[in-house]
């Protein structure tokens, strides 16, 4: 992307790609940017669709560290960011971990998702790559505070935010999940590895026809290098099947994805989105 007589071009960016719609963003952002990116896709979450996006791609398996490594040195890389989910489940039952990987795996106290995500990003400073947060590409699409549909939430609905939000702070507190899904002040559903949307269906379930609400917050020091709380429109379509009347999530930090859409399909299905207060 460098002009004939122009300084040289930056290193490129590596982008860690998980599944869904988040990597494809960070992409296109990056390209409005003029940006360089070297895209490392895990085999058992990106999209196929990644190697149609005009970038080198290369697919490496969960506990592939040392190609990971390799890969970003061969291409100059100096910084790199995560974007899309890699499932919880994934990390526990798909991980083949080279020798680099098992030796960082020796050495976590503990093995939750936090601690080895986090231990991934110390190796890769060590091998002078730098792990940024994805949400610097993606600003516009954060959660504003307040209201971000027609419809603001009901009574009924206030009432089960403020009691959802202490249960969510809570469990997100222990690393243990950060959606809980709430019907007349009682948690229905508690998210754990399946994930949100899994949660949310589970929760329809077990309410008995009964309305939900949707709480989803962040970690009290989230790590925004490799864990951006996201919603995007297949958590709307989920919620308009379980019968979930409104999704709160927290401002300023959890992403929209396919913003316009995602609001749009909610205000079709009279679906409140509001975005709360960070603590």
């Amino acid at each position: 992307m460098t002009a004939p007589g122009a300084s040289p071009a930056a290193a490129p960016y590596g982008l860690i790609a998980g599944n869904g719609r988040f990597p494809f963003l960070i992409l296109e952002a990056a390209k409005s940017r003029g940006l360089d990116m070297i895209v490392a896709a895990i085999r058992e979450e990106t999209f196929p669709e990644i190697e149609a996006q005009g970038v080198p791609v290369t697919w490496l398996s969960l506990g592939q560290l040392g190609k990971l490594i390799d890969l970003f040195h061969r291409h100059g890389v100096e910084r790199a960011i995560m974007a899309g989910q890699v499932k919880h489940k994934q990390i526990f039952s798909s991980l083949r971990p080279d020798w680099r990987m098992v030796k960082l795996l020796a050495g976590l106290a503990s093995k939750n998702t936090d601690s080895l995500l986090g231990a991934v990003a110390a190796a890769l400073a060590a091998e002078g790559v730098t792990l940024e947060s994805s949400t610097q590409f993606l600003s516009p699409l954060l959660a504003a505070e307040g209201p971000m549909t027609p419809r603001a939430p009901d009574p009924r609905e206030e009432a089960d935010i403020a009691y959802g939000l202490g249960v969510a702070r809570h469990l997100a507190a222990l690393d243990i999940g950060q959606t809980v899904v709430i019907a007349d002040c009682a948690c229905v559903a508690a998210e754990a590895m399946e994930g949100t949307d899994a949660a949310i269906t589970r929760a329809a379930g077990l309410a008995a026809g009964r309305p939900l609400t949707v709480v989803k917050v962040a970690k009290p020091k989230q790590d925004l290098r490799f864990d951006v709380p996201v919603v995007g429109p297949a958590t709307i379509a989920t919620m308009r099947a379980a019968g979930a009347t409104c999704l709160a999530v927290d401002s300023g930090i959890t992403l929209l994805l396919d913003r316009q859409p995602l609001l749009a399909a909610a205000a079709e299905a009279n679906i409140a989105v509001t975005g709360l207060p960070r603590p």
